[in-house]
């Protein structure tokens, strides 16, 4: 009994970790960034906060994403959205940019840290957590990845929509913005209508493949190739 409930600790460890990790720190990038650019929303609500419990979304962070891991399924969820008044930055379209891109930002970041703490610090640390912490970094690794990639997707609410709204003319921009309400339906279509749609046609209509899972085993090789 002892030794399931150890190894069930163990495992939730190093998933729920990483995850939370990244997540939390994704949220007070946005929330910093926001501040940065001279909205102190964030601030005021105490987002700008390296607690995870004022960024996790209990569903969408933790029972969401465990759910989806142990059916095999796409890794999915959400984390309680950093609230911006894009009104105050200045300058606006730029703060837009900057505010959006923090986030995924900080996730590489967090990734390339990861790799180089697997690399050059888990042979520095003693032999009895090694195998512990290498699940965890590489964990981390994915989970980073997994966000920045995810999030830069271009369309709205997601992060990568948000720097495409910031880029673009006026004239499209809000074309664009006017996606922000039915952003989340295309991507859940997107990710769990299509494949099963594709099974049923013989088809490879994966998207979350094409367009996640593939760029995040490429960018983790590549880190790992570079940082060596």
């Amino acid at each position: 009994m002892m030794g399931e409930i150890g190894g069930l600790i163990y495992g939730v460890t190093i998933w729920a970790l990483p995850l939370i990790f990244a997540v939390t720190l994704h949220e007070a990038a946005h929330g910093y960034a926001a501040h940065m650019m001279g909205d102190d929303t964030a601030k005021r609500m105490g987002r700008i906060s390296l607690n995870p419990l004022r960024h996790v979304d209990p569903f969408g962070t933790v029972i969401l994403p465990g759910l989806l891991l142990a059916f095999g399924g796409v890794m999915f969820g959400w984390a309680k959205p950093v609230p911006v008044n894009f009104n105050n930055l200045r300058p606006q379209r730029l703060g837009m940019i900057v505010v959006a891109a923090a986030g995924p930002g900080m996730n590489v970041a967090l990734a390339v840290i990861s790799v180089l703490v697997a690399i050059y610090g888990l042979p520095l640390m003693p032999r009895e957590i090694q195998g512990w912490m290498l699940l965890n970094l590489d964990n981390a690794i994915y989970f980073n990845l997994l966000l920045a990639v995810f999030n830069m997707i271009p369309i709205p609410p997601l992060d990568g929509g948000r720097v495409l709204v910031g880029i673009l003319p006026r004239h499209l921009a809000w074309r664009v913005a006017r996606l922000e309400k039915a952003g989340i339906l295309i991507l859940l279509a997107a990710l769990f209508i299509l494949p099963i749609l594709g099974q049923k046609l013989h088809m490879q209509l994966d998207i979350f493949q094409w367009l996640v899972s593939g760029p995040v085993e490429y960018l983790g090789r590549r880190m790992v190739e570079i940082l060596q």
